[in-house]
């Protein structure tokens, strides 16, 4: 059975209301970017070079557990060059023409951003490859032995590409990337102070000892905060008087079922149904998705880079083993 998910961290692109509060709250700069200091860095110093000298920004490829900040860090270049965004992804563009529609319609220095990269079909890849290297596209016009290439020349242009699954992208298109860079988790101190910049834009009142434990059951991930800020900013409304304070911000994270660690009941179902089938045992991938009724890729992207992380599961040759650690913390030794 699947478990609805407060501390999902996808993207609720159907929820327009939510997707506009997630899009304010975003930052405009590297100076309101919090966190990914590394990063930041880099990306600093190639822009800075780039304008110096005229030229469009080297690909960028951003990859990390979802949530982190890739689509924003996309916005924060596109801002810091003074350039257009074209957003997309790679489920969007399900044919070369698709592409090619996007490519044409470009301007010099102008930037790409495709999300889920990994997801581009070969057939796309393949003429992504010459715009990327050689600002060209490579076309063909007509079918059979009447059938002729036709190569057209494209703006200089940067593609920033996102994606949770390096390992899924071919090696030719990783390579035309020149700038490659992993999104890391927040730290608490990081998540807190992006939770107090988020309730300011709200307009909402909220103590730093709500702040700091709305922070540490966040999941290290700023997607993730500022969502728990918006429901216990509700919570308060309702049930308060609007103020974000220790009482309300602990009541609500009760009625969520979020617990000290930041896992929720769909975290807890997946651990408590591994072990007590499998005991210490290592389990498949696809066990565990008929276990807890979600996709393989699922579990592999939204629950366990988290769970990895605070030492809850291993990984085995031969599957997924609950560790010790998160048998304690379940109560469940």
């Amino acid at each position: 059975m699947a478990i609805e998910r407060i501390v999902d961290t996808s993207s609720h692109v159907g929820d327009i209301d939510e997707q506009r509060i997630e899009v304010s709250l975003r930052p405009q700069n590297f100076s309101e970017y919090i966190g990914q200091d590394r990063l930041k860095k880099n990306l600093q110093l190639a822009i800075k070079a780039t304008k110096k000298r005229n030229e469009p920004l080297d690909h960028v490829l951003l990859y990390g557990p979802p949530g982190l900040g890739k689509t924003t860090m996309a916005s924060v270049i596109a801002n810091e060059m003074g350039t257009n965004l074209r957003v997309t992804s790679g489920p969007a563009i399900e044919r070369a023409g698709d592409l090619a529609s996007i490519l044409t319609n470009l301007q010099d220095n102008d930037i790409l951003f495709i999300d889920e990269i990994h997801r581009l079909s070969r057939a796309v890849e393949e003429i992504l490859y010459s715009a990327m290297e050689d600002y060209k596209l490579d076309i063909i016009i007509g079918k059979g032995p009447a059938a002729r290439s036709v190569r057209l020349d494209l703006p200089k242009f940067t593609v920033i590409g996102a994606t949770t699954r390096t390992g899924s992208l071919a090696a030719p298109l990783r390579d035309r990337f020149g700038i490659i860079h992993r999104l890391e988790f927040y730290t608490p101190d990081q998540v807190s102070n992006i939770i107090k910049r988020a309730a300011s834009i709200l307009k909402s009142n909220i103590h730093d000892d709500s702040a700091r434990i709305l922070s540490t059951r966040a999941r290290l991930t700023p997607r993730i905060a500022n969502r728990l800020l918006k429901r216990v900013r509700d919570y308060a409304d309702v049930n308060g008087d609007g103020i974000i304070d220790v009482t309300t911000t602990m009541n609500a994270l009760e009625m969520l079922e979020i617990d000290e660690l930041g896992l929720d009941p769909a975290d807890r179902h997946l651990l408590s149904s591994i072990v007590e089938s499998y005991g210490d045992n290592p389990v498949g991938l696809t066990t565990i998705a008929a276990l807890t009724g979600d996709e393989a890729t699922t579990i592999e992207d939204f629950y366990e880079p988290y769970l990895l992380q605070i030492g809850f599961i291993e990984r085995t040759p031969r599957g997924r083993r609950v560790t010790p650690r998160a048998r304690k913390h379940l109560e469940l030794l």
